[in-house]
């Protein structure tokens, strides 16, 4: 069985990382969508509330489970018995942190794989950074999240 465990901090949950994800469901028997805590990164929304928003993303989807984590990744492959990182590249830019990781990982976990994907053109620009600033001052980016994230932004900015 081929579990996959696709990390990220997920604030907010774009399109593009649903489209990841519906990718990894078709590939893998399971796909474990991680929400990292990520303190340092100091995320707009709680650990709570985006775990939330991806488990509503993908709640059409039957083979994915829903984690948050506060561990390193290693530790968070082995409780979940992945065999498999996923992770995203939208651009040549993403290539090299991305291979940073990948290379960690494998000196932390020999035994796991990372796999790369990338999403649908039209998503290949979306960032949850970028949506996070559109949408703190005041701009739409219902075509690039679900409506219930754009929902979740726009009564946390009190907009």
């Amino acid at each position: 069985m081929n579990i996959a465990v696709y990390p990220g901090t997920f604030d907010p949950i774009t399109n593009g990382h649903a489209d990841l994800i519906q990718r990894a469901a078709k590939l893998f028997d399971k796909v474990v969508v991680s929400v990292a805590e990520s303190p340092k990164k100091k995320p707009m929304l709680t650990l709570e509330t985006r775990v939330a928003l991806v488990r509503e993303v993908t709640e059409h989807l039957d083979n994915i489970i829903i984690v948050g984590f506060d561990c390193l990744l290693a530790e968070l492959l082995e409780q979940q018995n992945a065999n498999i990182i996923v992770r995203g590249l939208r651009a040549v830019s993403d290539f090299e942190y991305e291979f940073q990781l990948a290379a960690m990982n494998r000196h932390l976990t020999p035994d796991v794989e990372s796999i790369f994907l990338t999403p649908a053109e039209h998503l290949s620009f979306v960032s949850s950074t970028l949506i996070r600033e559109i949408s703190s001052l005041g701009g739409d980016v219902s075509k690039f999240v679900h409506p219930s994230v754009a929902k979740a932004l726009s009564e946390h900015l009190g907009h």
